[in-house]
């Protein structure tokens, strides 16, 4: 028979070892920074110079593209803009929008990107699209918002 002394410290002991496995509660910054498959936006975030604004109180959406989008964008365009810290700000900004946008509150429709232009969303189901590109992984939760990873890098348009 086990006792009720041997029941609590058991439970007390498995608490512990969830609180030890889960990360504390972070600003988007610092949340990404710890997604491996992000490393390279939150590179090129930080040598635009981001970095602060996705710890600011926000909240933001982050549509992150994954390290496996940034290998399809043409080695030039990268090159390019990693050379013009204005440009990449551009590009970066175009993937944050103001407020939080879980997935399950993603509509169908516009929503205006910090970077000026409106990105397209849509959404069947839990299949969800922004301008051409694919959430992955949705609802990346922060102290200051929510991150979504795409498949795509987004391009702002052309003005």
């Amino acid at each position: 028979m086990i006792r009720p002394t041997t029941l609590i410290a058991l439970a007390a002991a498995s608490l512990l070892a969830a609180c030890a496995t889960t990360p504390a509660p972070a600003p988007l910054a610092d949340t990404l920074a710890r997604e491996p498959q992000l490393s390279t936006f939150n590179r090129l975030a930080a040598q635009a110079g981001l970095t602060e604004q996705l710890r600011a109180a926000g909240p933001l959406t982050v549509f992150a593209p994954s390290d496996e989008a940034f290998k399809a964008v043409p080695a030039k365009t990268l090159e390019a803009l990693a050379a013009d810290p204005v440009q990449l700000k551009a590009v970066l900004s175009y993937h944050v929008i103001d407020g939080r946008m879980a997935a399950a509150d993603v509509r169908t429709g516009g929503a205006k990107s910090r970077q000026g232009a409106n990105l397209a969303l849509a959404k069947a189901g839990s299949f969800i699209t922004v301008d051409d590109a694919v959430v992955q992984q949705a609802d990346i939760v922060a102290t200051n918002g929510v991150a979504h990873v795409l498949d795509r890098v987004l391009m702002p348009p052309k003005k």
